[in-house]
């Protein structure tokens, strides 16, 4: 399974962003089921990031979805917003 989250920040708070990104991302990747989480930026607007993880269940995301480290790190990443946020959970069609 994959997650996608789409945010965009204040100008002056993408430095932030990334800072925080850096420090929870290994925390994130110790989550059961997680099997890795990039970070992408958007080429036209540099405000624009995404996260693409990819896990090995939804039950998986949903715990961590459910932990304290999402709820600490979510409530500072939301500090930072210019925009609401979206969010995909998407599967991989096979050819």
């Amino acid at each position: 399974m994959i997650r996608i989250v789409k945010m965009t920040f204040r100008k002056d708070e993408v430095g932030s962003f990334e800072s925080l990104f850096n420090i929870v991302r290994p925390k994130i990747e110790e989550q059961q089921g997680c099997n890795g989480v990039q970070l992408l930026r958007d080429l036209a607007d540099r405000r624009i990031y995404f996260t693409y993880s990819t896990w090995d269940s939804d039950a998986d995301l949903q715990a961590y979805r459910n932990s304290k480290l999402f709820a600490d790190t979510w409530a500072k990443t939301k500090a930072l917003f210019d925009g609401k946020p979206e969010a995909w959970s998407v599967e991989q069609q096979e050819d």
